[in-house]
């Protein structure tokens, strides 16, 4: 069950758009031999499900698997991500860690610059130390 201060972010609006999920691990090896991060990253899906999104508003970005996230320039999923994200297409972005969408602070503060500008809700987890 998720906190009622997450649902509580997300509205109409937010819902009438699509929830765009980036799944990426960082070498070919890892996709072969980690499993589990991947299974864990899809399963992401039930978290937009349960915040309200129909199965079939949910968009799965995988085509960056194997890549590493040092630079957007290469990844092509992650420029469609930024780009739906521009165009007002988003209602949520979702990821299993910031590091899956960019370790990169430049390519990571710029999709969260364009988020605030439209008001996605921040739902990130803050993980305890």
């Amino acid at each position: 069950m998720l906190p009622d201060t997450a649902a509580s972010k997300v509205t109409a609006a937010h819902l009438s758009r699509r929830a765009l999920l980036y799944i990426r691990q960082s070498s070919l090896k890892q996709v072969i031999h980690n499993t589990e991060s991947a299974i864990r990253q899809y399963d992401l899906r039930g978290r937009a499900t349960a915040l309200g999104w129909a199965a079939d508003q949910i968009t799965v970005i995988g085509i960056d698997q194997g890549q590493s996230g040092a630079s957007a320039a290469d990844r092509e999923g992650f420029q469609q991500l930024v780009a739906e994200v521009s165009l007002g297409r988003a209602g949520i972005v979702l990821g299993l860690e910031c590091s899956r969408l960019a370790r990169n602070n430049a390519d990571w503060h710029q999709l969260l610059e364009i988020c605030a500008h439209d008001r996605h809700p921040d739902l990130r987890r803050r993980r305890p130390l």
